[in-house]
């Protein structure tokens, strides 16, 4: 936390231990956000929330002694995934600045308000205890995005070694026609960050589950990574895959992150579910394909 009596600007960061994407999703969802803004021991009633420039947030915060706070702030400038500029045209007035800086698969979260004045700063910190109310509001953040939506265990780590070069296997992971031959039935794919792809998978019974995906990070010829979700389901994850040339062979490192935030859903989104389908489709799905040397250099 920064402030001194001489500023009217208050400031904070926290390193999050999720994706950039999600803490977006964390701050423009109204889903998400009614269950984590604002100091401890308070609710939200959210009654408009539209993610424009220059669109409204309009909502009710609940005090733990009854309270209600009326509250309205207008979008200014959005940049997805990174950035949220927003005036507070309710009493207290400020600008809030929210950047989201991706460091891998986590996100430096920096929250900067500007008030009018450094005294109606001062004045909102005795009345309102605005610096405290910031801390407690970044904890919250951090706490629900952490602990409901992208709970963070043990990650699924598969590695294998291939008797191909890393362009041949890159091109598995990443040409939509050879995607088609092994992986799943994609409705498309470009490794490109930010594009969205989703696809159709059975459970164990027979259930069809849709995963819908997103491109986060692509290292071309090492490293690709992409949010995994279901539709209709709770949960977040992240599935990469890393090259390293080894020798005459490529080995292939796959990590899944945040497994833990379907266990809601089922015995199909167990770890052991997981684990034994990457294992499947990486050990043998993937092998039998570069060995048939269906792949192009």
């Amino acid at each position: 936390m920064s402030t001194t009596n001489e500023t009217r600007e208050l400031s904070i960061s926290r390193l999050i231990n999720a994706p950039q994407e999600l803490v977006w999703e964390a701050w423009t969802n109204p889903e998400h956000i009614r269950h984590w803004w604002g100091p401890v021991g308070f609710k939200s009633t959210i009654s408009k929330m539209e993610v424009t420039e220059g669109g409204e947030w309009i909502f009710v915060m609940h005090g733990p002694d009854g309270t209600d706070y009326k509250n309205k702030h207008v979008y200014i400038t959005l940049e997805k995934p990174s950035l949220i500029i927003m005036r507070h045209e309710s009493f207290p007035p400020f600008v809030m600045t929210a950047r989201f800086e991706a460091r891998g698969t986590q996100t430096l979260v920096t929250l900067h308000s500007v008030f009018e004045s450094a005294s109606q700063l001062q004045e909102v910190i005795k009345v309102f205890k605005a610096d405290e109310g910031m801390v407690q509001n970044i904890t919250r953040m951090d706490e629900y995005i952490t602990g409901k939506i992208y709970q963070v265990a043990t990650p699924i780590v598969i590695e294998r070694n291939f008797k191909a070069s890393t362009a041949i296997i890159w091109n598995a992971l990443t040409d939509l026609s050879q995607l088609k031959k092994w992986y799943f039935d994609l409705d498309g794919f470009q490794p490109v960050p930010g594009f969205r792809f989703r696809f159709a998978g059975k459970g164990s019974t027979g259930e069809e589950y849709m995963h819908d995906c997103r491109v986060l990070e692509v290292i071309p010829g090492k490293k690709i990574a992409y949010s995994w979700t279901y539709e209709n389901r709770e949960g977040y994850s992240v599935v990469s895959f890393e090259l390293f040339p080894d020798g005459d062979q490529t080995r292939l490192v796959l990590t899944h992150t945040g497994v833990a935030s379907f266990a809601a859903n089922g015995s199909d989104f167990m770890n052991e579910s997981f684990t034994q389908g990457w294992t499947e489709i990486i050990g043998n799905q993937l092998r039998l394909f570069l060995e048939a040397g269906t792949g192009n250099d």
